[in-house]
């Protein structure tokens, strides 16, 4: 038998083992591409690593699927072993087409298992599968027991990855990454010894010590100061019925220090790190616009994720200590009502994209999402490493949302400044586009036709540049569709959602082109998932939903998203044209005339050719359906008729 076995009372043979969890990343894309090529290979690397198992005196516990279960004696020997996979398996991946290469992820922990018969369960094959979803694939994670039996042992490489809480366990685990590489980061076993457990819970304390003096006013937002405990989220009583995907909300980072430079770090780190989950598929992403709707405000965990309907929360704060930022940083279940992870980080300014990677990578190991190396820098890049150009670029992007004149002028000014200081980038590009769209959109500039020109070879260079970065494709739309083109505006809209599926501009702007492009039963759908992505929405979107629901022939929903809409703002004359059209649509003629007299008292200029001119529709029969409803409610058609012509 393996291991000291202790038999207890029911029957069941207790003992402690080393597990080695590994499974097969992106097993599924595998099976799609070619069900009989992947399963030759799985067979192939399971029978290598049987016999690799077999030779360091391990066995075999189960190996359902592409996955694999393995138990040893020896914790020196699981290492060892896993190790000897990664390395064999490397070499055999190598013989293969890049498409086609099977990536093991192994994780390995000590601990105490139940054996009945030839299986074993328990927490100790929890935690080891636990380990091995954080690990890279091709690579390995050790719980805190394993680094602590071989560290003096064996030579490796190790970088610690902090402690996880594991479902069932009451005490966070140690976490490590370790490689036969002893040149990589942070820890390396074999170069310090073992000095007993004080040094290690004094510098605990210690850390403990800095995360509540210096983390203060973070924490103190989530915990209550009596307890420690997170008062968890009600499911039943969120505003919006919470995502069958993992479902997170990043909050504002905050900014503790005087400088003013750091709170555009701060917001930035919060922006980018939002940018780059909304490229998972696998996620629910609440956009930024909703998250920094919390900024500055005394709120709880609870209040957060039931108003926005997610189940996890990411929180933090910037304080500057000299030369150095010190970045605190939190993830929470709030439903479950626990803190997942919190860790401190001491950062120059020049690390900070280093750390914004990290912190991205941390949170799709803990919502258990996996993705692949080259995935992975997809979703991270950001194609700068210029912290100036990437803090103006930040700062055109608020001075272009007032959407003034003066903004907009702002904007192209910091747009520009970020472009000298880092001339191969793409964003200031894809700003720059935009703030040229908006004035020709708007009539600011004489010449509307350069200035589409100018906006159209910015974003194409900028897609040239960055072409998995979705800003340039978003423009290119925006710049079809103003010319007309339908077609290229879908082609260029679908493109940009592709890359970031909860993006909630690119949302919002497939569904924009979808409804005028002829196809608004799906503009619906995805308009009502931008507004679901970003429950602090702005007015606008309601209304675009309403003019989808109209389109789509869907008039009463058209009328309440209309009078959504006109609740928040009365004096907007948009909704108030979506809801006469909506009412003319279902034969309530009484109720259209009295919004048309709303609309001409709103804007006595109003005519209807004119406004079917900015809707841009492809297609000439749902110009003159609409124009239809709204003539028939009594406005007038052309700018020379009578308005009195509303209150017949």
């Amino acid at each position: 038998m393996m291991g000291k076995e202790v038999m207890e009372s029911n029957g069941f043979n207790r003992k402690l083992s080393a597990i080695l969890s590994a499974d097969v990343k992106g097993y599924s894309r595998l099976m799609r591409s070619d069900e009989e090529a992947t399963v030759r290979t799985l067979i192939q690397y399971r029978n290598i690593i049987s016999e690799l198992v077999e030779e360091y005196q391990g066995r075999i516990v189960d190996d359902p699927g592409d996955n694999i279960l393995a138990e040893f004696t020896s914790v020196v020997h699981a290492v060892q072993c896993g190790f000897e996979i990664q390395t064999t398996l490397e070499s055999e991946n190598a013989k293969r087409d890049e498409n086609r290469r099977m990536e093991f992820r192994i994780g390995i922990h000590l601990g105490d298992v139940i054996q009945d018969g030839e299986r074993i369960y328990g927490d100790g094959v929890n935690v080891a599968a636990r380990m091995e979803s954080m690990a890279e694939p091709g690579g390995i994670c050790a719980s805190g027991s394993v680094y602590d039996q071989v560290e003096d042992k064996i030579s490796f490489g190790c970088e610690f990855l902090g402690e996880r809480t594991v479902k069932n366990i009451s005490t966070p685990i140690r976490v490590y990454r370790i490689s036969r590489d002893e040149t990589g980061p942070g820890c390396r076993a074999g170069t310090s010894s073992r000095s007993g457990s004080k040094p290690l819970l004094l510098a605990a304390a210690i850390c403990l010590l800095i995360l509540v003096i210096g983390g203060v006013g973070v924490w103190s937002i989530y915990l209550s100061p009596a307890s420690g405990r997170i008062d968890a989220a009600s499911i039943e009583d969120m505003a919006y019925p919470l995502p069958e995907k993992p479902s997170i909300a990043v909050l504002p980072f905050k900014n503790l220090s005087e400088n003013e430079n750091d709170a555009l770090i701060a917001k930035g780190l919060t922006e980018d790190i939002i940018t780059a989950l909304a490229r998972v598929p696998e996620l629910f992403v609440i956009a930024s616009a909703s998250s920094f709707a919390y900024a500055g405000k005394s709120v709880t965990t609870r209040q957060v994720s039931e108003e926005l309907g997610v189940r996890y929360l990411l929180d933090g704060s910037v304080q500057r200590s000299k030369d150095r930022l010190r970045f605190t940083v939190q993830l929470v279940d709030a439903v479950g009502g626990n803190q997942i992870w919190a860790d401190r980080f001491d950062r120059t300014a020049e690390d900070l994209f280093v750390l914004q990677d990290d912190l991205v990578r941390r949170i799709l190991v803990e919502l258990q999402v996996k993705l692949t190396t080259g995935e992975f820098a997809r979703i991270a890049s950001r194609k700068t490493q210029s912290l100036d150009a990437w803090i103006l670029f930040g700062q055109g992007v608020h001075e272009g949302f007032t959407f003034t004149r003066e903004g907009m002028a702002s904007a192209r000014t910091l747009f520009e400044a970020a472009r000298e200081k880092d001339p191969n980038w793409a964003r200031p590009l894809v700003g720059l586009s935009w703030v040229y769209w908006w004035e020709a959109r708007q009539g600011w500039v004489a010449n509307h036709n350069e200035w589409i020109q100018k906006g159209q070879k910015l974003a194409e260079t900028a897609v040239e540049w960055a072409p998995e970065e979705p800003g340039g494709y978003q423009m290119l739309g925006m710049l079809a569709l103003s010319k007309g083109d339908h077609a290229q505006a879908l082609a260029y809209r679908e493109k940009a959602l592709d890359l970031a599926p909860n993006d909630f501009l690119v949302n919002w702007g497939l569904g924009g082109v979808l409804y005028k492009a002829g196809d608004p039963e799906r503009a619906v759908i995805v308009l009502q998932k931008a507004e679901r992505l970003n429950p602090h929405h702005p007015i606008s979107l309601v209304w675009t939903i309403a003019e989808a629901q109209l389109m789509a022939g869907q008039y009463e929903d058209a009328i309440n998203s209309s009078n959504r809409a006109i609740v928040r703002n009365p004096d907007a004359v948009f909704p108030h044209i979506i809801l006469t059209a909506a009412y003319s649509a279902a034969d309530r003629i009484k109720e259209a005339k009295t919004e048309a007299e709303n609309i001409l008292r709103l804007n006595p200029k109003f005519n209807v050719s004119a406004w079917m001119k900015t809707r841009l529709l492809k297609y000439p029969a749902d110009t003159e359906k609409i124009s239809n409803l709204l003539i028939q409610a009594g406005l007038p058609e052309n700018p020379s008729e009578k308005t009195e012509k509303a209150g017949k």
